[in-house]
């Protein structure tokens, strides 16, 4: 697995003046409002606060865990303070610019779908020696003990939650202290984040009821009061000259007048404090929560309609950001709540749909349309909105109480990239200046369209020059003729989706490894499951699809360890298990090494994952097929599912599937189709043994041919070792991927070299079982596209 120190591009555009403010002070804080780029209904919210040496200006958005070394360097020369993040969503959506400055996380709840992220954000952390403050609920003990099965770092050292206490050794001390029911944690002289915990007194298990309904944890962030201003016109008018005693007067102590027979009080030359801004952060999953929340006394202090909130101790809300579902923020109950914050600004954050087809990570966008325009076969359109049912979404929230329609602020519903400005004061308030330009598909094919002549009349430079040049191509196998078991073949036999072709972590173009096998009407498996996989599912067959795809899924298969392989399994398991809540069905069977059973035992008790696991061990050639793994074969229509062996960490294994045999119209016995995963590996002889005749081999070609010898010290293969692979074996198509995150787009390669039964894979490829014999076209359809790589 390669090193997580570094990815891809970054794109943001920040160019704010210098403050005054003294240099212990931040100069520039916000609420940032940030994408959940799985396309889950859980979104990030990141307070910043730094104070700028300078204008910062780059071009790009920087994709999840995804800087490059430009830019690391450039940060290098801001004078950064703190970054904090709260309620982290699946992947890692914590794509802010100054990604080495954030030192605390904040999580309002812990399951799947709001930390699903989190292991991926801790290893890219942990590889460039980076390490943050995770706060929570008292569930966040799980988390850490299941991360710690693929995680080697002491991450308990790390969590910490409100109210904890010393172990028997004492080591365990929780670094928050308890003002009612307010427990601090964090107070350094310019924010306080404090926390209450909402913890529900009735039982309210999920679909297993296996597991009790979590805490919830609201978070409160208050800044310093802008200090009164020294007014120097007023003191001189009343004889005090430039010295000690104006500091005097601005530390709140009286002075004798230079000039005049008269003491100088802080009143007479100081100007009125400004309140330093407060926003709450508030995530009630359920009625049950609301209800605790309703019975929070300590929220009587930034209530503006109580008598309890007199003038002294009165403190204004200037932002309220909901994380709260629909279903609880639509009742008269919260709306009568929401009300009681006066002209608090209301930002629904928790679950805005069009935040999540709306696509933000622009240029991954542009690929797909331009990859669709080019070749339609084999990449559909991307699942998004088009802009107009984009503008019709509705705003605010609908309620049938006319009373309480007038009483509630209109809400904001929350935006990708949407600021809240606390400082400097003066900006106090919403910011959309860093949302995103939308562009439609259209705009984007008439450019593509307008490049097309000039990139053909490159090709055919390109052309002219090689014709007097001796070119050495590979050897090219005789595979035009379609294999037996291609005959009659129809489009619901099988569809290979490749969902994530990059490895080690996300980039702006490549997912992390993920395959969707679809079966049609025989149901679904998923090889490997790295972080954002039902992300690329949405993408792939939209919100409703994806729905479908999860529910059909027969069987999960988990290659090894590594967390690019694994960390979006969590998720999935438990959206099916909602989906298929009140339904009968069986456990879904997930198939990998034994590590991976302890780290799944170990989440679950934090949320039933409703899974049965199987060893890999237990699914080799040489071991008889257990009776639930038969069922699902039988009724997915394969005759076989063989894990084998392969040379990566240890264990780590490929995986051989077989479809049953089939007997066509006239009675003719046809030999089911055969695909061969190999997961990571070094090119291995007993995955070339078992891929003997397969119809397609799905390889990983993480290296270029010049870094062998990296490739060897990391046990993957590089693009020739893998196509070599494909020719011992004999396959029929041999399809690339898992690419190093070093190549963004096209992985560095000697296009003579390349045969015409394999190709490149790119994210959200789909090829259906009857088009494999045009797959041989698919890079020379998508060279006009990549010819600008090839400089």
């Amino acid at each position: 697995m390669e090193d997580r120190s570094c990815g891809s591009d970054g794109d943001s555009e920040i160019n704010e003046e210098r403050s005054n403010n003294p240099v212990n002070t931040p100069s520039y804080v916000q609420f940032h409002h940030l994408p959940n780029l799985d396309g889950y209904t859980r979104h990030t919210i990141g307070l910043a606060a730094y104070k700028m040496a300078g204008p910062l200006r780059t071009r790009r958005r920087t994709p999840p865990r995804a800087l490059t070394r430009r830019l690391l360097r450039r940060v290098t020369t801001t004078r950064l303070r703190r970054r904090f993040a709260v309620a982290p969503g699946p992947s890692g959506a914590l794509f802010l610019l100054f990604f080495l400055s954030i030192d605390r996380i904040f999580f309002s709840r812990v399951c799947s779908e709001t930390a699903g992220g989190l292991p991926g954000l801790l290893l890219t952390l942990s590889g460039i020696g980076h390490e943050v403050k995770i706060w929570g609920p008292k569930d966040l003990n799980y988390l850490a003990a299941a991360m710690q099965h693929f995680i080697s770092d002491n991450l308990m050292e790390q969590f910490d939650w409100p109210g904890r206490v010393h172990d028997s050794n004492g080591d365990a001390n929780s670094t928050s202290q308890k003002i009612d029911d307010h427990h601090i944690l964090l107070n350094n002289g310019f924010v306080k984040i404090s926390a209450i915990v909402l913890q529900p007194s009735q039982p309210e298990s999920d679909v297993s009821g296996k597991n009790p309904v979590s805490s919830s944890v609201i978070y409160i962030c208050e800044l310093q009061e802008i200090k009164r201003k020294f007014d120097a016109q007023k003191a001189d008018s009343l004889g005090l000259k430039c010295g000690p005693k104006r500091g005097k007067l601005q530390g709140g102590e009286p002075v004798q007048s230079d000039l005049l027979d008269i003491m100088i009080h802080p009143d007479d030359v100081l100007g009125p404090s400004v309140p330093g801004p407060i926003v709450l952060l508030i995530d009630c999953p359920t009625q049950l929560h609301l209800q605790e929340l309703l019975s929070v006394q300590s929220f009587s202090r930034y209530y503006a309609d109580t008598a309890e909130n007199v003038p002294n101790s009165s403190k204004n809300v200037n932002c309220v950001i909901h994380l709260s579902p629909a279903h609880v923020t639509k009742t008269d109950d919260y709306q009568i709540w929401m009300s009681r914050f006066g002209a608090a600004q209301h930002i629904m954050a928790g679950h805005e749909m069009k935040n999540i087809e709306v696509p933000i990570l622009k240029a991954s966008a542009e690929m797909g349309i331009r990859l669709n325009y080019l070749c339609p076969q084999f990449f559909p359109a991307p699942r998004f909105w088009s802009l107009q049912d984009w503008k019709r979404t509705p705003s605010g929230l609908k309620t049938q109480n006319v009373d309480l329609a007038t009483r509630v602020c209109e809400p904001i519903l929350a935006e990708n990239f949407l600021k809240f400005q606390l400082r400097p004061h003066r900006n106090l308030g919403l910011d959309r200046s860093c949302l995103p330009n939308l562009t439609s598909p259209q705009e984007i094919i008439h450019e593509l369209q307008s490049k097309k002549q000039k990139i053909m009349e490159t090709s055919g430079e390109k052309a002219c020059v090689q014709a007097n040049v001796v070119v050495t191509k590979r050897p090219r196998l005789n595979r035009s003729a379609l294999p037996d078991c291609m005959e009659g073949i129809n489009r619901e036999v099988m569809e290979i989706v490749i969902l994530g072709t990059g490895s080690s972590q996300p980039s702006m173009y490549r997912n992390v490894s993920s395959i969707f096998l679809n079966l049609f009407s025989k149901g679904s498996l998923l090889l490997d499951c790295g972080e954002a996989t039902l992300g690329q599912l949405k993408r792939r067959f939209g919100i409703e699809g994806a729905d479908e795809v999860v529910r059909s899924l027969r069987c999960i298969w988990i290659s090894h360890i590594h967390a690019d392989h694994h960390t979006g399994l969590a998720r999935i398991l438990a959206q099916r298990r909602d989906l298929l809540k009140g339904i009968p069905h069986d456990p879904l069977i997930v198939i990998g090494p034994v590590q991976l059973k302890d780290y799944l035992d170990a989440y679950q008790r934090l949320e039933h994952l409703d899974m049965q696991f199987l060893d890999c061990e237990h699914t080799k050639e040489s071991h008889t097929i257990v009776e639930s793994l038969k069922k699902v074969l039988l009724e997915a229509g394969l005759e076989t599912l063989i894990s084998v062996p392969v040379e990566h960490c240890e264990p780590a294994y490929g995986v051989v599937l077989k479809a049953a045999n089939r007997v066509n119209r006239v009675g003719k016995m046809i030999p089911g189709w055969k695909l061969v995963y190999s997961g990571d590996t070094r090119p291995c002889h007993e995955l070339i043994l078992a891929s003997e005749g397969a119809t397609v081999l799905i390889h990983e070609a993480t290296f270029e041919d010049e870094l062998l010898d990296e490739a060897k010290a990391k046990n993957h293969s590089t693009f020739s070792e893998a196509l070599g692979v494909g020719d011992l074996c004999g396959a029929y198509r041999v399809i690339l991927t898992h690419f190093s995150q070093r190549y963004p787009k096209l992985p560095k390669f000697d296009e003579n070299k390349l045969p015409d039964y394999a190709c490149v894979a790119f994210d959200l490829m789909s090829v259906n079982l009857a088009d494999l014999l045009d797959l041989r076209s698919v890079m020379e359809n998508l060279k006009p596209l990549f010819l600008d790589e090839e400089k």
